[in-house]
């Protein structure tokens, strides 16, 4: 089972609503909104490659390897994408703000140094804008099981403060491997771990799937990008902001 550990942090996030400040006004009569995201997640789990999806763009350096591969915060923009939704009858463009963050447990870096690098990170790209959504980024094809897999979600915990469930949605990577072995999103959740059923519930089912073969760049990326967006229409366009 997931266990929370709520612990005082001087970086713990605070709401406040932020629906008129996200949005500015153009001189064509169009609003635009910028959201903000940070990834989590374990080494190898496909954070940079899922950042760089979020992105359209290759921010972030991506690559398979035997160990943990990002060492530092890194934070990375769109372009606008024009005309994304409507809201109060008026067209929205969006950008995108993400934050790519170390691996959590690190093969080279101790826990403490990845929290802090982190913490600081928040404080530094997201304290006044705020944050819309952390992103728990885990592979569709390793079991979410074990000690180990909860480290990342004990860090958004401690970072986040009390409210961290109204502000986390799991991003499921490879997922193209629940198709292949013949299943679909509905059982493959169905037959899950009691560790993510529990969590799954925890941020009230908020969670989508990242497939790779069979859709172009761009598709991956808008469907992502609009089951986000229900995310944080759903939670009243709030953000947590940390001093």
């Amino acid at each position: 089972k997931v266990k929370v550990h709520m612990k005082e942090q001087p970086c713990q996030g605070e709401r406040r609503l932020c629906g008129e400040s996200i949005f500015k006004t153009g001189k064509a009569m169009t609003d635009k909104m910028i959201i903000n995201l940070a990834l989590f997640g374990m080494s190898q789990s496909g954070k940079s490659s899922a950042g760089n999806i979020l992105l359209g763009s290759i921010d972030f350096h991506s690559i398979f390897a035997p160990c943990s591969v990002t060492t530092c915060c890194s934070l990375g923009r769109s372009c606008h994408l024009r005309s994304f939704m409507r809201r109060a009858g008026r067209e929205v463009t969006l950008q995108v703000q993400v934050l790519d963050t170390p691996g959590y447990p690190h093969s080279r870096l101790s826990n403490e140094h990845v929290k802090q690098e982190v913490k600081e990170a928040l404080a530094r790209h997201f304290g006044r804008e705020g944050l819309n959504l952390a992103l728990l980024v885990q592979r569709a094809d390793v079991p979410f099981c074990g000690q180990e897999v909860t480290y990342p979600v004990q860090m958004i915990q401690e970072l986040l403060g009390h409210a961290w469930m109204n502000y986390t949605a799991i991003l499921f990577t490879h997922a193209e491997k629940i198709e292949e072995a013949g299943l679909n999103e509905d059982k493959y959740l169905h037959e899950a771990s009691d560790t993510l059923i529990t969590l799954l519930n925890s941020i009230q089912h908020k969670y989508v799937f990242h497939y790779k073969k069979g859709k172009s760049f761009n598709e991956q990326r808008m469907k992502i990008l609009e089951r986000i967006m229900e995310f944080i229409r759903e939670n009243g366009y709030q953000v947590l902001t940390f001093k």
